[in-house]
């Protein structure tokens, strides 16, 4: 009898989606960078997915300068960038399948009911998490706020003060407890943290590379994913780019976009190049290109600190 051999697993694709509602900052692309770079080492596919859920922020022209900026780094990319305002029926069937499993409520609180909550119930929810104001109403109190409210009602998911632990390359394990978070806004458009994990389904991604920023959100992605019985991808939050003051990255710390360096004279290349050496992949005032950087990444040589942007 002939033995065969299973073969080998496929490496998991990776992904970046930014948001097109203004230029990207060095920040913003040394991420993109880092995910492609955890890709394209292991031979894994890349795919770039447009976060435009946003209609009154995101625009066409700021969707075309990101990938001019990206391309202009050495960045690629496998297929045709995914737009999520094109997507909005995958994201029904997943709400679809919650409210089925009884798991979502409305909602009619605004954000200014939510913040002056004097605090969650039993004081286990973290600071700013929503207090379960609309679960507690009875159905003839939700059939009474849908009669006299002045917009339609929110739609959250019944999370049941669930927590979630899973492992970050850079942090290690980490656990949160997840509040009952908005999946459709009252204006019908869906959340962030609905679409994405369905994108990330749906695409099959297995490796998600992100700001560090975004970690507190990862316990609802996972949550969500596990209610829908989806695969759960690895994730590896990364330390941002600071500004001299010490606060992310923004328009105010100075010329921190392509165009902004270009117009200092700085070649995309060189923009690249300090990336790079902000991660420990190129010496000082050494020039390379995103390929010379594929044989030298290593993730657990990352560094575990914010690097701070010197203009």
């Amino acid at each position: 009898m002939i033995e065969t051999v299973p073969a080998a697993a496929a490496p998991p694709t990776g992904r970046f989606a930014p948001s097109p509602t203004g230029p990207l900052h060095v920040g913003n692309l040394r991420t993109a960078l880092l995910a492609w770079l955890f890709a394209r080492s292991q031979g894994a596919r890349f795919l770039l997915r447009i976060e435009d859920l946003d209609p009154d922020r995101s625009r066409p022209e700021h969707e075309e300068r990101q990938l001019a900026d990206l391309r202009a780094i050495g960045i690629d990319w496998d297929g045709e960038p995914v737009r999520q305002s094109e997507r909005s029926d995958l994201y029904a069937r997943a709400l679809s399948e919650l409210e089925a499993a009884g798991r979502v409520y409305p909602c009619w609180c605004t954000r200014a009911e939510v913040r002056a909550a004097a605090e969650a119930p039993h004081g286990k929810l973290p600071e700013g998490a929503y207090p379960g104001t609309c679960k507690k109403l009875t159905d003839a109190e939700r059939a009474e706020r849908g009669r006299t409210a002045q917009r339609p009602a929110a739609v959250r998911l019944d999370a049941r003060a669930q927590r979630v632990a899973f492992s970050d390359r850079i942090h290690g394990e980490v656990d949160g407890l997840v509040d009952d978070f908005v999946l459709r806004r009252w204006d019908g458009t869906h959340a962030y943290n609905l679409a994405v994990v369905v994108d990330d389904a749906q695409q099959e991604v297995g490796e998600v590379v992100r700001g560090d920023d975004l970690l507190e959100t990862t316990p609802r992605q996972l949550l969500l994913a596990r209610l829908l019985a989806y695969p759960e991808p690895r994730h590896t939050h990364v330390p941002l780019v600071l500004g001299p003051d010490g606060a992310r990255l923004a328009k105010r710390h100075g010329a921190v976009t392509m165009g902004d360096r270009a117009q200092l004279g700085e070649s995309s290349e060189e923009t690249l190049s300090r990336m790079a050496q902000s991660l420990g992949l190129a010496t000082v005032d050494e020039r390379v290109t995103a390929g010379d950087l594929i044989a030298r990444f290593a993730p657990g040589r990352l560094p575990r600190e914010a690097s701070i942007f010197v203009g």
